[in-house]
């Protein structure tokens, strides 16, 4: 397994420290939201070459390779997965850009959330929308392929505003019946937890192990992550259990205050839960 955090963590004008941090404890990866990696870009999904040269030499600097990206849909205006044919078309364009970005950058690894771009409207059955869904991400799904990406089906729970994939086992049941290769399941700990699940790591997660390719240690709503220690002691135990070797991404929002301070001490307690430290560190 290979440690991240997302740079969702801290503010643009941050990110030195923020590097440097994670450097000093051995942290090698990092997820990332383009539009934090590249604030002043127009598009942040198409930043000039030199703006991506600076960017690349900044992480290599502090020894980080990016691992994953998210917030794949900010920016994007007037797009629905399950809206009207223009919407829907304005959605898979707006995914494949952020694709071709992965590409561009050598990313492997996309997880797609995005939950208010992604509500079931009341005028449409479960089954139609099941059946859009798995249309456009078959698509989505080879041109991901073409790019050596994969793109993970992220569980939002209805609190965060969507009503399609609210659980894991409503995205294992989807990316299952899709079965496409660039397609995969990523384990958010935060939307566990909002669904009373954190603790059926063994009879939810584990049948769908094989397809496993990210994980999020996150709290609800973002709160810095892990909360406690001992709270994804737990979780490192079963993914060594299932074999999985992927990425274990820190996925919390910066904090008003001090938002690199707080994201060391969860770093620091999340490297201490890898260990398999129980107590809390201070």
């Amino acid at each position: 397994m290979r440690i991240a955090v997302s740079n969702i963590a801290w503010p643009a004008n941050r990110r030195d420290e923020a590097y440097a941090a994670l450097a000093r404890r051995g942290v090698d990866g990092i997820e990332i939201a383009p539009g934090l990696l590249f604030p002043d870009a127009e598009n942040s999904l198409e930043p000039d070459e030199a703006d991506v040269d600076l960017a690349l030499k900044e992480l290599a600097d502090a020894g980080l390779h990016i691992l994953s990206m998210q917030s794949l849909l900010f920016g994007a205006e007037d797009v629905a997965l399950f809206g009207s044919p223009e919407q829907r078309a304005r959605f898979e364009n707006a995914m494949t850009a952020a694709i071709a970005f992965a590409g561009r950058l050598g990313i492997p690894h996309l997880v797609f959330g995005s939950p208010r771009q992604r509500n079931i409207p009341s005028n449409m059955s479960d089954a139609e929308a099941l059946e859009v869904a798995q249309m456009i991400f078959k698509r989505l799904g080879d041109r991901a392929e073409e790019a050596g990406a994969r793109i993970s089906m992220e569980s939002n729970p209805a609190a965060y505003g969507t009503n399609f994939l609210t659980h894991f086992s409503d995205s294992a049941r989807f990316v299952q019946e899709l079965d496409h290769p660039a397609i995969s399941l990523i384990l958010d700990m935060g939307a566990m937890h909002m669904n009373d699940q954190a603790q059926q790591l063994d009879e939810i997660v584990r049948p769908h192990a094989s397809r496993l390719a990210h994980v999020h240690i996150s709290e609800p709503f973002l709160a810095p992550a892990p909360a406690e220690t001992a709270r994804a002691v737990p979780v490192f135990d079963f993914l060594r259990d299932i074999g999985y070797e992927g990425a274990v991404s820190i996925e919390m929002k910066a904090t008003q205050d001090d938002p690199v301070h707080y994201m060391e001490n969860a770093l620091d307690r999340l490297l201490a839960a890898a260990s398999g430290e129980k107590a809390r560190l201070p």
